[in-house]
């Protein structure tokens, strides 16, 4: 697999840097590069709806504040970019052929979530820091633009950028979501010191079949991958998931993302909404 040639990361604020540390060393594994996308609020969708007792004069005001604040958060957020891309060794550059690795700042107005889908599609991956309780963190928009909307595999890193690939770790039910977030996991896959597959449907035999046909698979690509059996459809199956790969010894985990509703996407499976918010690990995840 040729790997990750182009991998976004939405760059809001301090939160952004360990997914932006886990994508420049991802670049620098496969002479990628790396676009740290900063979306500045439109002064105009800042301001609040008013009523008629509202001046031209003071709406004004408010959008030239408004301006003036995401004018601040961008120099910030351009300041730890470059931070980070410098303990990085990676240069700054816009086009391709230069360097074998290599990452961009682009500066854009608009609606984040807008940003992150339509640019996504653009990426090889997207990176976005885990969701906490913190006021830094992924707002849930921008979370379901990446994951839902951007077609692309979505790389969700814990706070503090742990090492993650040497022992990557598999969630396997046989659907369409995680057979997409495989394809998408192997370059990561096929450098990996070691390989567990998870399956994790209910007692099911034809799902068991299925995860030894994915062993198979991933011979093929000369991965040797060991089954390990996850039992259970409980409210706890997402805190089983998470408690298997720390048995495993896993620093990865791939899987499928899934929604109970097509017409409201925000409301995520139980197992994936569990693992968005309290994974320890890295994750590659795929819709």
């Amino acid at each position: 697999m040729s790997g990750f040639k182009t991998i976004l990361v939405p760059f809001a604020d301090a939160s952004a840097v360990p997914p932006l540390e886990a994508a420049l060393g991802l670049a620098a594994q496969f002479s990628g590069h790396v676009i740290g996308l900063h979306v500045r609020i439109d002064p105009a969708l800042a301001v609040p709806l008013v009523g008629e007792g509202m001046s031209g004069a003071m709406v004004e005001e408010m959008m030239s504040a408004a301006e003036r604040q995401a004018a601040t958060r961008a120099v910030a957020a351009r300041t730890l970019f470059d931070q980070c891309l410098g303990r990085s060794g990676l240069p700054l550059t816009a086009a391709p052929g230069g360097a074998p690795a290599s990452a961009e700042w682009v500066d854009v107005v608009g609606r984040e979530e807008e940003a992150v889908a339509w640019r996504g599609r653009l990426a090889d991956l997207v990176a976005l820091a885990r969701p906490d309780d913190g006021a830094d963190s992924p707002s849930p928009m921008t979370l379901n633009a990446a994951l839902m909307d951007s077609g692309r595999p979505l790389l969700l890193v814990p706070p503090g950028a742990p090492a993650f690939g040497r022992h990557v770790a598999i969630a396997w039910n046989g659907s369409a979501e995680a057979g997409r977030a495989v394809a998408a996991a192997l370059p990561l896959l096929e450098r990996a010191g070691a390989v567990s597959v998870l399956s994790v449907a209910e007692s099911d035999r034809a799902t068991e079949a299925s995860a030894e046909g994915l062993i198979a698979y991933l011979a093929w690509h000369g991965i040797d991958a060991r089954l390990r059996k996850l039992r259970g459809q409980s409210t706890q199956a997402g805190e089983a998931l998470i408690g298997e790969c720390r048995e495993a010894g896993a620093d990865m985990l791939v899987m499928g993302a899934y929604t109970h509703s097509r017409l409201r996407q925000l409301i995520l499976g139980g197992v994936t909404r569990h693992v968005l918010h309290h994974a320890p690990m890295t994750c590659l995840m795929c819709h």
